[in-house]
């Protein structure tokens, strides 16, 4: 016979928040906390009724009941291997991206050093380009073809340039030869 279900203290907390759930993460955890309690339920049809794993059912349960009724950032609002907060980082960036406003560049590299040394510790560059990226910069690469070129002049001159064979190139006459 499996246990009783814990956390009756705050099953109707749970119960107001999941009327007013507004993310999935939210509602299934949430979900995972009001079925045993009030319906019974055992953590694997719990699981099954809410589409995650009886894992995560539990783990979302006991998460819910040890912080008091307060359900915890989703996965991708937190962030575990960062070395600041957003609004450090955000300071940290303001010089770089001042300067590259006022028509400098933003050279990664220099962001990566002074990252180094402003946390006292090697970083890989993928750090830095993470970084830039979780403030919006975006690597801008030039084009590959110039937009004022003439494509019709160029593939014009690749047709006629045909015509000159290598062996007049190398005795520099820069004239095809004569049968």
């Amino acid at each position: 016979m499996a246990r009783p279900a814990r956390g009756q203290d705050v099953l109707e907390m749970a119960q107001d928040l999941l009327a007013k759930a507004t993310k999935i993460d939210e509602l299934r955890t949430l979900q995972a906390v009001v079925l045993p309690l009030a319906y019974g339920m055992s953590i694997q049809e719990t699981a099954r009724a809410i589409g995650r794993s009886p894992r995560w059912a539990t783990n979302a349960r006991n998460a819910f009941i040890r912080n008091a009724g307060i359900v915890k950032n989703t996965s991708k609002e937190i962030r575990n291997r960062a070395y600041m907060t957003k609004d450090e980082e955000a300071a940290f960036l303001a010089p770089f991206f001042e300067n590259a406003r006022q028509g400098g560049i933003l050279v990664v590299s220099g962001i990566h050093s002074a990252l180094e040394q402003h946390l006292g510790r090697g970083l890989a560059l993928a750090t830095a380009y993470n970084l830039l990226h979780r403030h919006g910069w975006r690597k801008l690469a030039p084009d590959k073809r110039n937009v004022k070129a003439d494509i019709q002049a160029q593939e014009e001159w690749k047709k006629n340039s045909r015509n000159v064979s290598r062996t007049s190139q190398k005795s520099g006459t820069g004239r095809a030869p004569s049968d």
